[in-house]
């Protein structure tokens, strides 16, 4: 694998699993040690992807709001912005803002799902979760980079970064904890990076949320 497929697969695997994983209950304790115990300075000239001056201040937010751990703060927090139960702060998936009614199972979801199927990838979700949950995308993205490099720029083109800055953008206002926020920052500016280094063009749907 190049330097530049190496460089997409690291922000996916690093980035997912804390969109999918509840902090208490979930899979993720690796990660979210693994960030507490970053130097952020370091890290942010490391990052293979990305501005340095953004990436820092996001980090920044993540380690800071992991110097007490997984607190009941960060797992609520997780819960009010992905799961739920009842309204969901910032919901993770595409069609709740590209499609008109605003629902998941939307066009985006449906598309998704077409393309997958015509290029022969697998579903990294059971049959509940709609494949344009950004966790998925981002796994979805990393294991492209690393098994069918040829697809990873029409798979970001057409079903990852039509959204995802938008989205992200939404998720920084609405995340009370630090880490969330800096979670949104540094995922926005890895993936504007991805978009960026393998010169993508993006054609950018209309936003109804």
């Amino acid at each position: 694998m190049d330097e530049q497929m190496e460089a997409v697969a690291f922000v996916g695997d690093a980035l997912a699993p804390f969109f999918l994983e509840d902090p208490e209950t979930g899979g993720a304790a690796a990660s979210f040690e693994a960030f507490a115990s970053l130097d952020v300075e370091a890290a942010a000239r490391e990052w293979p992807l990305g501005g340095a001056a953004g990436l820092g201040r996001g980090l920044a937010d993540m380690v800071g709001g992991l110097a007490e751990g997984v607190t009941d703060g960060l797992v609520w927090e997780f819960r009010r912005l992905f799961v739920g139960p009842g309204h969901k702060a910032a919901p993770p998936w595409g069609s709740v803002y590209t499609d008109y009614d605003g629902v998941i199972f939307g066009r985006s979801a449906l598309e998704l799902g077409a393309w997958m199927r015509r290029s022969g990838i697998a579903r990294l979700a059971d049959d509940g979760e709609p494949e344009d949950h950004l966790g998925l995308l981002l796994a979805q993205m990393a294991w492209i980079a690393r098994e069918r490099p040829e697809l990873l720029r029409e798979f970001l083109r057409l079903h990852l970064l039509t959204w995802s800055s938008h989205y992200l953008d939404k998720l920084e206002d609405e995340a009370r904890h630090p880490f969330y926020r800096g979670l949104a920052v540094v995922t926005r500016e890895s993936l504007e990076g991805v978009k960026s280094e393998l010169g993508i063009e993006v054609d950018y749907p209309r936003f109804f949320r």
